[in-house]
């Protein structure tokens, strides 16, 4: 990225939302075809014919830009589920490894490997998607316990950290695949470990 790919941001009229996905889709097919460190303002503006002051009233620099065409699609969180905690957790997990399957998702992993754990990238991974995940986690598991589905755990924080660590572990290292039976595995083993009645929903 250039040294010009930082500006503040421009008043004027509301860029569209044409504009803003065309600027997202040449983001990602620059990022398919040529990699992070191809991907500047200018190269986005044209590829997509979107114009760079378009470009800018949407995000202040080419890496903000990096961040949402690859982290946009990513989930944190799940749809509501009646179905317990197990079946919450289920499927919350379902949705990221879906994610992280696909190419972009990939692309995610490549980037963030080859990050400063400092850099905005890291931090908006960080941010946008693992604590996203961990909070949704965090109300399902608190939910749960009010029902009287499970016992209160006495540390949310580690149980948060065994239920999540191994699919970003998985996604960062890559030493085995991350798929449907991945996320199921979580999902259970999740509920074993909470104990109580996870596996079977809240008590009547």
């Amino acid at each position: 990225m250039s040294q010009d790919d930082t500006q503040p941001p421009r008043r004027g009229r509301p860029p569209s939302k044409a504009a803003r996905q065309k600027a997202l889709m040449a983001a990602r097919e620059i990022l398919a075809t040529q990699g992070f460190g191809r991907l500047s303002i200018e190269a986005v503006a044209a590829r997509s014919g979107v114009g760079k002051p378009t470009i800018y009233r949407h995000w202040a620099n080419a890496g903000e830009l990096v961040m949402e065409a690859l982290m946009s699609d990513l989930p944190g969180r799940a749809p509501a589920s009646g179905g317990g905690l197990v079946e919450g957790l289920r499927g919350q997990l379902h949705l990221l490894v879906a994610a992280f399957a696909t190419t972009r998702g990939r692309q995610v992993a490549m980037v963030l490997a080859a990050s400063d754990p400092e850099s905005e990238m890291t931090k908006a991974f960080r941010h946008r998607v693992i604590l996203s995940s961990r909070e949704h986690g965090r109300s399902l598991i608190e939910a749960a316990a009010q029902a009287g589905e499970i016992d209160r755990p006495q540390d949310i924080e580690i149980i948060l950290d065994m239920i999540y660590a191994p699919l970003f572990y998985r996604l960062l290292v890559g030493h085995l695949p991350i798929g449907p039976d991945f996320a199921e595995g979580l999902a259970e083993h999740a509920g074993r470990l909470l104990g109580g009645n996870a596996a079977e929903g809240p008590r009547a």
